[in-house]
């Protein structure tokens, strides 16, 4: 595996680590809601594989939609045959980084509106999740979960453009499973330490610190790519 390619993998687990802030408010409340749903006579044992499943159908979705991306990506790239069009994707990818660390720190919001425009596909396809409930089968919570993937969420949509601009359909799905890998310490600290966890993370430095540390990853993107560590590296382009 490349060390481009190891970087971006472990960069997109950062950011779902940091978007704990954003994940605990809304994913944490549907983690409630979807408890909430387990057929009532299930174990402790059954409601924790329950949980496991859910997650593991969300992440599916995110895998699914990073090769989507990526691979879309990948056709833009190769009809266009130009380094330059790779290097606007990446810049698109690191505004989107940065919109995301003003969104987790609530300094500006704008990614929300994105969210509505994603709510008008999820009022399609939520019916379908709420179908499923009460959950008495496995398969059903991994049902539910890759419904719950689709979620509009501003988080999602920023590592989406990350996926977009690694030009790659396997690296776009790869970059997604990280993040919804890197996305899965909150939610399991929530359902353990809901009230304690969900008071620290809505403590303004948290979502301050979170917020900065994604903007300087989105500048960081940026700043590679327009500014070459090797002076002659225009030349040879």
């Amino acid at each position: 595996m490349e060390a481009a390619t190891q970087i971006s993998l472990l960069s997109a687990f950062i950011v779902g680590v940091l978007g704990g802030v954003h994940c605990i408010g809304m994913c944490g409340g549907i983690a409630g809601v979807l408890s909430m749903g387990l057929d009532k006579d299930a174990g402790k044992v059954r409601h924790v594989a329950m949980q496991l499943f859910y997650n593991l159908g969300r992440i599916s979705s995110y895998t699914l939609a990073g090769f989507l991306f990526g691979w879309l990506g990948e056709a833009v790239l190769r009809g266009s045959g130009s380094h330059v069009v790779h290097q606007y994707l990446q810049t698109f990818s690191g505004a989107f980084m940065i919109l995301l660390g003003l969104y987790l720190s609530g300094w500006w919001r704008v990614l929300t509106r994105l969210e509505q425009v994603g709510g008008l596909f999820w009022k399609r396809i939520e019916p379908f999740a709420r179908s499923l409930i009460p959950i008495r089968k496995i398969h059903n919570a991994y049902l539910v979960g890759m419904v719950w993937g689709w979620l509009p969420c501003g988080l999602v949509y920023s590592m989406l453009a990350f996926s977009l601009a690694s030009g790659s359909g396997v690296e776009g799905g790869m970059i997604m499973l990280s993040f919804g890998l890197g996305t899965l310490p909150n939610l399991i600290a929530f359902g353990l330490l809901a009230a304690s966890l969900r008071n620290f993370m809505r403590r303004p430095v948290v979502r301050y610190v979170a917020g900065l540390l994604v903007i300087g990853f989105g500048v960081w993107l940026i700043w590679q790519v327009w500014v070459p560590v090797d002076p002659h590296a225009h030349q040879h382009q």
